[in-house]
């Protein structure tokens, strides 16, 4: 059974089984409820990302530039560009997150999903170390 993982405003899907995949969820779907965003724009040190559009309107901003992403759109995020997303329209978007090599396991989505269920505004500080402990450096 895929395991998902809620952060409020948005929640991951994971498609693979981890066990499948030696402990790592390299594919999954993020569903982007309306005002949904990645509260620390980062990047990825040893890994890529392909986004792809299945429903709904959302954004990526890569480097600063937005990428408006429907179905069918999809956007290639090389390692080291600074990046988040985020869904300003008033419907729920989905699409299909591939991580090349998958690297990410279940530990990084359940404590960044503690921190932002939370309630409340999370400390920025607090996400930015869950991110760099797995590997994902935020943006300054």
């Amino acid at each position: 059974m895929a395991e998902t993982i809620d952060f409020g405003s948005f929640s991951l899907r994971f498609l693979r089984d981890k066990h499948a995949t030696g402990g790592s969820l390299d594919m999954f779907e993020l569903i982007l409820q309306p005002g949904g965003r990645m509260p620390v724009p980062h990047h990825h040190e040893s890994w890529e990302e392909t986004v792809y559009g299945l429903s709904g309107s959302f954004r990526y901003t890569v480097e600063g530039v937005d990428h408006d992403i429907g179905p069918g759109d999809s956007l290639f995020v090389p390692r080291g560009k600074v990046h988040g997303f985020s869904n300003p329209s008033g419907a729920e978007a989905r699409c299909l997150c591939v991580l090349t090599p998958g690297v990410l396991g279940p530990e990084y989505f359940r404590e960044l999903a503690a921190l932002l269920t939370g309630g409340g505004k999370p400390d920025p500080a607090k996400v930015r170390e869950i991110m760099r402990r797995h590997g994902l450096v935020p943006a300054a």
